[in-house]
């Protein structure tokens, strides 16, 4: 369940910021089309910090009804408070899920000591696997490789989603977690560096709109194929870069939006892509074979 190309998938909203569920129906089929082997719902990409616990409900009973098993649900459920973390993991332990993601407590910068105990207490709440997220960039506090080792002996910690983007790291979480514990990448533009070192795979952002490229390119660095994942890889270079180029998920829903996946809405405080950015993003989607 928790290897391959899993989705960062976005929330798709009309103009005036309501989720568009139509969009949202006909991004679950393109996923389900295209290889995505798992979807992360309610996470950075998808504006957790301005969903409401029941728009978070909503979007995960329509997706694990409309997907039925195809592609893993995996639910955002991480807070900055662990006693509301607790709460969340309760409630969402309840719905039909394959598992939950829990990112580190932003703004409050707890020590490591804190983070295990955060974590620990969620995991005692919880009745899906979870998997751990450490997004320094996001967060501002980084969740280190001997904290996670001790966690992943905790039962029901399944695995991390790392967005350290430095291979290092992937090899050290991997040395120290038992066997069965999964790494994940978080960071697109080194996934594929990051399986070599021993990941299973990524938590993408790449793959909201190629899938199928991301889930090719993966899938033969999973083979030892190092030749030909690079080679898959190649055209997906400067996506994995103009993805970024604003706050994710700005350009992201703009370039789905481009590809007539949804409309172009997101959340204040998040304003729409910068004019500026279209030439170099539309490039880049060009390379990657998004547009004839």
């Amino acid at each position: 369940m928790f290897a391959g190309s899993l989705v960062a998938i976005v929330t798709p909203m009309r103009a005036d910021g309501a989720i568009d569920f139509e969009a949202w129906a006909r991004l679950l089929d393109f996923h389900a089309a295209n290889s995505t082997d798992g979807i992360v719902v309610g996470g950075t990409t998808g504006e957790s910090a301005t969903l409401r616990d029941a728009e978070l409900r909503e979007l995960l009973l329509r997706a694990c009804e409309q997907l039925r098993g195809r592609v893993a649900v995996i639910a955002g459920a991480g807070t900055s408070s662990t006693a509301s973390t607790v709460e969340r993991v309760e409630w969402l332990s309840e719905l039909p899920l394959d598992a939950l993601l829990l990112v580190t407590p932003a703004y409050n910068r707890p020590p490591q000591e804190g983070l295990y105990r955060h974590f620990a207490a969620a995991a005692a709440a919880a009745r899906k696997p979870l998997l751990l997220y450490n997004v320094p960039a996001r967060t501002a506090v980084d969740m280190k490789p001997v904290t996670v080792a001790r966690l992943a002996r905790l039962k029901g910690i399944a695995g991390i989603k790392e967005a350290v983007p430095e291979i290092a790291r992937v090899r050290e979480l991997v040395a120290l977690c038992p066997q069965d514990f999964a790494v994940l990448s978080g960071d697109d533009a080194t996934a594929r560096a990051s399986i070599a070192a021993g990941a299973r795979g990524v938590i993408s952002v790449t793959a909201n709109v190629a899938p199928r490229a991301m889930s090719q390119m993966l899938a033969a660095a999973r083979r030892g194929e190092v030749a030909r994942a690079a080679e898959l890889d190649a055209p997906l270079g400067a996506l994995h870069r103009e993805l970024f180029i604003e706050a994710n998920p700005i350009p992201v829903k703009w370039l789905l939006a481009q590809l007539g996946l949804i409309l172009p809405g997101v959340r204040l405080p998040l304003t729409p892509l910068a004019a500026e950015h279209y030439a170099g993003l539309l490039a880049a989607a060009r390379t990657a074979g998004l547009f004839a």
